[in-house]
């Protein structure tokens, strides 16, 4: 027999532990799957640990110009392995808090993989093999998104690195090329600037930031050419190799020229796609609209739960807005 709940939430991140916490607040049964950790991708490899090191970079940058404000002059340094172990601290800290918060709010958290195996029934697997069933009135899926890679090259977490190898590098690249530039690619971009790395961000868009305003956007960059960022717009990277000592990327600019160059690193940061495989959405008939599920101005999906009219499965998502110093 299987467990029944008022409400299933497949994803433990923001889109999906508030939900589960506010619909425990009004006195459902809520159940939330959780296959990884708790607090998802923004509070455990995302905005959380990224604006940690961005507050040591800001630090470390005040630090070397303490002149400025009339303070003794000193030569600082700093400790790359105790900046990162601080922002694991504290995202490890605020995961623990979102554990409390739904234990208090009496929300069953199940540890596992979720898959859909009708409109009202969830399989959870776990990490023991054991599989468990699941009924709900409702399902909610805040199953949120991962790095998108490119084509030709995997990232490897040697010189290619998406946002979850650059938040826990192995070390302080020299020469690093950021692919995108969008929040995620300026906050690494800033970040590694700071601490010394050359680095250069290539953009397919006429600006950097292309989804933020073109007075926003032009800041940013006046700012980081200005600390010494090289912006490369109205480029594209053709090729990216990798090897033992780094990578040789090939850039076209506008003028349709390309241009091979050596980097010690290379951070992918063009974009994320979203996690629908492997949840049974395909068994169940779920519409995807370019990769993402398709909902409607209600968040509900085509699929119709136990009958009832309206549709009951949704994707919750959240903006990502960058913190950076300028």
């Amino acid at each position: 027999m299987a467990d029944h709940f008022d409400l299933i939430v497949l994803g433990g991140g923001p889109g999906g532990y508030v939900a589960a916490i506010r619909a425990a607040q009004l006195k459902l049964k809520v159940a939330l799957v959780e296959r990884v950790h708790l607090g998802g991708i923004c509070l455990n490899w995302g905005c959380i640990p990224t604006k940690s090191l961005l507050r040591s970079a800001e630090v470390y940058h005040e630090m070397q110009n303490a002149e400025a404000y009339g303070l003794t002059s000193f030569k600082p340094d700093f400790d790359l392995d105790r900046i990162i172990a601080r922002s694991r601290e504290v995202a490890a800290r605020l995961a623990s808090g979102v554990k409390t918060l739904l234990r208090k709010n009496k929300v069953e958290v199940i540890s596992g993989v979720g898959q859909l195996t009708s409109n009202h029934q969830m399989l959870v697997t776990t990490a023991e093999g054991e599989e468990k069933a699941f009924e709900a009135k409702d399902i909610i899926i805040a199953t949120g998104a991962r790095a998108r890679q490119l084509p030709n090259v995997r990232a490897d977490g040697k010189h290619i690195w998406t946002y979850h190898h650059a938040l826990k590098p192995p070390e302080m690249p020299k020469k690093l090329l950021v692919i995108g530039s969008g929040a995620i690619g300026v906050e690494f971009a800033s970040f590694y600037a700071d601490f010394g790395a050359e680095v250069s961000i290539v953009e397919h868009a006429p600006q950097i930031l292309p989804m933020e305003d073109a007075e926003v956007s032009a800041y940013v960059a006046k700012a980081f050419a200005k600390r010494g960022i090289r912006i490369l717009t109205q480029s594209a990277l053709q090729n990216l190799t990798p090897d033992d000592e780094g990578v040789t990327a090939e850039i076209s600019g506008a003028d349709g020229k390309v241009v091979k160059e050596r980097f010690s690193h290379a951070i992918v940061a063009i974009g994320v796609v979203a996690n629908v495989e492997d949840i049974g959405l395909d068994k169940l008939g779920v519409e995807l609209n370019r990769g993402f599920i398709a909902v409607d101005g209600f968040g509900r999906t085509n699929v119709k739960m136990c009958g009832r009219s309206g549709m009951s499965l949704v994707h919750l998502a959240l903006p990502i807005r960058p913190a950076i110093r300028v």
